[in-house]
């Protein structure tokens, strides 16, 4: 298991922005794809966005298009969610993820990821 950490969750108001980190642990974090989630209660966690491990490949959920952006620093072992113009409905707990040793690609199902972050929340609202 690689221990996660997320931070940077808040209060925000509608259209404003975040930013989310999360720092993974050694070797491990450094040849896996990288994920966020989030859940809202009495609802399933949804796939939000994915970056390979060569940072050369992203793919985003139709929902959060042109308005999130992930990113990852191999170096700090730490992959970030920029979030702007956030609406109501962003509002969740958002999931730090590492897929699965050998995985390729952006993999974007829950069963993909073996590692996850405690969450951290997000609140979008006036």
């Amino acid at each position: 298991q690689v221990p996660l950490t997320e931070s940077g969750g808040g209060l925000v108001q509608p259209g404003g922005s975040l930013r989310l980190s999360c720092t993974g642990s050694g070797d491990t974090f450094n040849r896996r794809a990288m994920g966020w989630f989030r859940q809202t209660p009495g609802k399933e966690r949804e796939f939000v966005a994915v970056i390979n491990w060569e940072d050369e490949i992203k793919y985003y959920a139709n929902s959060v298009q042109r308005r999130f952006t992930i990113s990852r620093d191999n170096a700090k072992n730490t992959v970030y969610l920029q979030m702007n113009s956030l609406v109501t409905e962003d509002t969740a707990v958002y999931y730090c993820a590492a897929a699965r040793l050998g995985i390729k690609g952006t993999p974007s199902q829950l069963p993909d990821f073996d590692s996850w972050g405690q969450g951290a929340q997000v609140t979008v609202s006036s």
